[in-house]
């Protein structure tokens, strides 16, 4: 039986140890979680509150409740949505090794999109942001905090709000991978480039260029981040 403290905050404890359970293989895909009465003593809170996480967990992909039967363990990859995704980065340190390769995949099929539809609606607004880069401070957490805010502000300009949903389903996450990632002057200095390429395309209006020049950075950072991991680094 999973080694659970008595929690502060009844709700949020037991989501957290639930979804710890499951992550860490207590409980796998599909197996089912014990009865209500019991599951409820291990947790140390009351069954109404065990209830209300346990629909929660089910409305986000985790679980499934079966009236009459045991409550089963989704395969969360396959069954969940958005909001597995923000759960999964709030539990960073139980992710299987290439959850970051793949977070950087999905940003490459997005971002020359968002980036395309961002600068053709807005230019003078992207403009403006990029040319900030300019100003800031050679270290990670500058880079990183910039970074974060100019792909936010390009989902957001480009009128699809998906884009931004999906985007703030891993933000601090974002922030902190990508504080590790320019750790290295290489890095920092690679999207440096990044910024003032992208920023001559949208004084040039060429959406076509914005589009390219992101895909292929995009692609870049792939390649730079399982590099680095194959290395030791960050």
């Amino acid at each position: 039986m999973p080694n659970w403290s008595a929690p502060k905050r009844p709700a949020a404890h037991a989501e957290d140890a639930l979804l710890t359970a499951i992550l860490d293989g207590t409980y796998p895909p599909g197996s089912t979680l014990p009865g209500e009465r019991d599951l409820a003593a291990q947790l140390g809170v009351t069954r109404p509150t065990l209830r209300e996480t346990l629909q929660r967990l089910d409305c986000e992909g985790w679980l499934t409740i079966q009236q009459g039967k045991a409550t089963l363990v989704n395969d969360f990859w396959q069954e969940g949505g958005l909001g597995v995704l923000g759960t999964l980065v709030r539990h960073s340190r139980r992710l299987p090794a290439d959850f970051v390769p793949n977070l950087l995949e999905v940003r490459l099929a997005l971002a020359p999109a968002y980036a395309r539809a961002a600068v053709t609606r807005d230019p003078g607004a992207m403009a403006a942001l990029l040319a900030q880069h300019a100003t800031l401070e050679d270290t990670p957490q500058a880079l990183a905090a910039y970074d974060w805010e100019l792909h936010h502000r390009l989902t957001l300009a480009s009128g699809n709000p998906v884009y931004t949903l999906i985007l703030n389903g891993f933000s601090e996450f974002y922030v902190e991978m990508a504080a590790r990632y320019f750790v290295t002057s290489e890095a920092r200095s690679a999207s440096r480039a990044f910024y003032r390429a992208l920023l001559e395309a949208v004084r040039q209006g060429d959406a076509d260029a914005v589009e390219q020049i992101t895909r292929e950075v995009m692609e870049e950072s792939i390649a730079f981040w399982r590099q680095a991991q194959a290395g030791g680094g960050a």
